[in-house]
């Protein structure tokens, strides 16, 4: 029964967890409040917050789990992707804890780990199962052979989905993080109000650049014209007016369209796997229209559907530790000399 203690710092979350024989004991996070008056994450300055928050984070989540730093069996943390300066926080932290206590390292990619977060609770997926991994980095569908055996069968050749959802936000004058307000306002709007166009991509690849200018020319024209054209081009106070009073009805169909845009992938990639166990991961997964048209699909489809619980969703420590069990279980150790890398592929 291998207890871990598993640290998360790829962004602007810094997290602790601790698990025991694959049970979760304990997940921290210390939310960085800074970036918001910056209306996106500022690198060195969320580099610097995780040095002020990995000590006292990693000591609550000792205290909650019950256990102490010799009752530790191994120690993970977030080896890629990410932001540099981020992942050496965390990655140095743990290499000299784990040096200090003489146990192993286990190095955990964040994409990953994401997939894995679905078999924290006690309804998990069988395998092999289809994972929708989105965040605001990655839109990924991964077909999952085991927790540590996973590939990649469909992504985004251009922006993420939470991406399209962010950069909305501040076209609509919303603050950092947007997509969670797209998301409150989507939820007294019409999904139908404005149809935005959906990429024809071939394959199990996603595009969402052509939909955010979609989104870009919208707003400029103030809902005359999904096309900028000079003549259309509305004037600043007609844009803030329009949407000031039409807001619910935009995020309601920009959500709409990129939900449709991920479900249709994905059950296109159900229907040419054959695989009815179907889960979805990563930030983006904790949006309320998400979860629900991939239960209604689900149920069209005779799916079994998995979404984790919403502290699982977005960046945490658990996911860390619940990957880095099976990777002990499998004796998949890393040398104390490893570097972390912003855009290492699985």
């Amino acid at each position: 029964m291998p207890t871990i203690l598993a640290i998360e710092s790829s962004c602007d979350e810094t997290a602790a967890s601790v698990c025991t024989d694959g049970r979760i004991l304990s997940n921290v996070i210390a939310t960085q409040k800074i970036h918001e008056q910056y209306g996106g994450v500022v690198p060195e300055l969320a580099s610097r917050a995780h040095m002020q928050h990995i000590v006292p984070v990693v000591d609550q989540a000792l205290k909650q789990s019950g256990c102490s730093l010799q009752q530790l069996d191994a120690i993970a943390f977030t080896s890629a992707p990410g932001l540099i300066g981020a992942l050496l926080v965390g990655a140095q932290f743990a290499k000299s804890l784990a040096l200090a206590l003489d146990k192993p390292l286990i190095a955990v990619h964040h994409m990953q780990a994401h997939v894995v977060a679905n078999l924290i609770d006690d309804r998990k997926p069988a395998f092999p199962f289809l994972c929708l991994t989105v965040s605001g980095g990655h839109t990924q569908i991964v077909l999952c052979e085991s927790p540590t055996k996973m590939n990649v069968i469909g992504q985004t050749i251009d922006d993420a989905a939470g991406e399209a959802f962010d950069k909305t936000a501040k076209m609509l004058g919303l603050p950092y993080p947007g997509g969670p307000l797209i998301d409150k306002y989507a939820a007294n709007g019409n999904p139908y109000a404005y149809k935005f166009p959906e990429p024809q991509m071939q394959g199990l690849d996603f595009s969402f650049s052509g939909l955010k200018t979609s989104i870009l020319y919208f707003l400029q024209n103030a809902g005359t014209s999904l096309v900028f054209k000079e003549s259309f081009s509305a004037t600043e106070e007609e844009r803030n007016q329009f949407k000031e009073t039409h807001m619910a009805d935009i995020c309601a169909s920009v959500q709409h369209r990129i939900v449709t845009i991920l479900l249709n992938k994905l059950k296109k990639a159900s229907e040419q796997t054959g695989i009815k166990d179907i889960c979805i991961a990563g930030g983006v997964s904790a949006n309320s229209g998400l979860r629900k048209g991939l239960q209604q699909l689900g149920e069209e489809q005779g799916w079994n559907t998995f979404i984790p619980a919403f502290q699982y969703c977005t960046d945490n420590a658990a996911m860390i530790a619940i990957t880095a069990y099976y990777k002990y279980l499998e004796n998949d150790f890393a040398p104390l000399d490893i570097e972390p890398s912003a855009r290492a592929e699985w």
